[in-house]
């Protein structure tokens, strides 16, 4: 005997499925890298654009450093937003994935990668190059920042300089604008910062990018930042191991559809998003400087 199934019974079973669905609550961990009121502005609309395009509210929450891997493993974001390494941590350790790609917009350009870059003040004679570094005190942001330190790290050991060992100081200044400024006012001889730091200080009046001379200048085709490292592919949205599939398609479909001119991507001074790319490269030196999951 064959069975029908009413379609108002069909309409009244999604109707409560949705119900159900819309009533959830996401949370998106975002790295708070210049501190939590900055990182709210940046990505709140991007929870609101969510919440207006997706069943269930979007709660952006902005974590430190140091809070970014206890939220991951104990599930308490459902997405999360954080640095290239970070991300390869959280994957390695915890079963994340990167479901996509930040755009950047930077000086009117779309940009997918970004370095690291290594200043020392114009005035400093004692340093031309990064061999001149040894003896010296150096500043970097954190060792898990990738653009803030990791990078930079690569670049050293390439050329023959080990950090722990070859510097007079290593301090990690905790924030990208911090170690622009103890370079500036003499607090460090040298320091490392991501790739579009100085022009965005520059283009905020805080600091004269005249003021300071970039190590081992790097050019690379369409990117157009002082850079001293090689380039590496932007931060990811990931989602944490326990989100449902079914809400992440939809989250990666909506963030593919931000315009430049919308809200969202104006307020995270963004292009949009991208397909998830490849972050191999971002695990091969984790691995080579045994950092993040292979420390």
């Amino acid at each position: 005997m064959k069975k029908y199934i009413c379609p108002m019974m069909i309409v009244l079973l999604f109707w409560v499925s949705q119900t159900v669905f819309a009533a959830d609550t996401y949370k998106i961990g975002v790295l708070a890298k210049r501190g939590p009121v900055k990182a709210l502005k940046m990505w709140k609309s991007t929870g609101t654009y969510l919440t207006e395009k997706v069943p269930g509210t979007f709660e952006v929450v902005p974590l430190d450093f140091d809070a970014v891997f206890p939220a991951v493993e104990k599930g308490e974001v459902d997405f999360f937003l954080v640095n290239s390494s970070m991300f390869i941590t959280a994957k390695v350790k915890y079963g994340a994935k990167a479901v996509a790609t930040m755009i950047n917009s930077r000086q009117g350009n779309p940009l997918k990668s970004f370095g690291g870059v290594i200043l020392t003040s114009e005035e400093n004679d004692e340093i031309n190059s990064i061999n001149d570094l040894k003896g010296k005190t150096f500043a970097a942001v954190k060792k898990s920042s990738f653009g803030g330190w990791q990078m930079a790290y690569m670049e050293l050991l390439n050329q023959g300089i080990d950090p722990f060992k070859d510097f007079s100081k290593l301090d990690f200044a905790g924030k990208h604008d911090n170690v622009v400024l103890a370079v500036q006012n003499g607090a460090s001889d040298a320091g490392t910062v991501r790739t579009d730091t100085l022009e965005r200080m520059a283009s905020e009046g805080i600091i004269d990018m005249e003021e300071f001379k970039i190590l081992n200048p790097q050019s690379h085709s369409g990117f157009p930042f002082v850079c001293s490292t090689a380039l590496y592919p932007e931060w990811p949205m990931a989602k944490t191991k326990g989100t449902p599939d079914a809400v992440v398609q939809q989250v990666v479909s909506a963030l593919k559809l931000i315009k430049a001119g919308d809200q969202a991507a104006k307020d995270a001074k963004i292009v949009g998003w991208t397909d998830a790319l490849d972050y191999q490269g971002v695990e091969d030196l984790q691995i080579k400087l045994k950092v993040g999951a292979y420390q």
